[in-house]
């Protein structure tokens, strides 16, 4: 669901699976506290997982923090 979202907005992401690699799965968890995957990044800003980039979409707060042009 984050990907369509993401798709949807037009924005390019690079998808990382976790699972694809020895120490992955435990690298993300100890940066981001949590073990559910998606973890989505924006830059540097961890935003979580999908009910919060979707929370934030909600917000109208998602397309500032893409870098999309946002009309007030």
């Amino acid at each position: 669901m984050a990907k369509r979202l993401l798709d949807k907005k037009g924005v390019s992401y690079t998808e990382i699976n976790v699972d694809s690699q020895l120490g992955l799965r435990e690298e993300m968890m100890r940066k981001t506290k949590r073990r559910t995957v998606p973890q989505i990044y924006i830059g540097d800003v961890h935003v979580g997982g999908f009910d919060d980039l979707y929370a934030l979409d909600q917000q109208k707060k998602l397309d500032a923090l893409l870098g999309l042009n946002v009309t007030p």
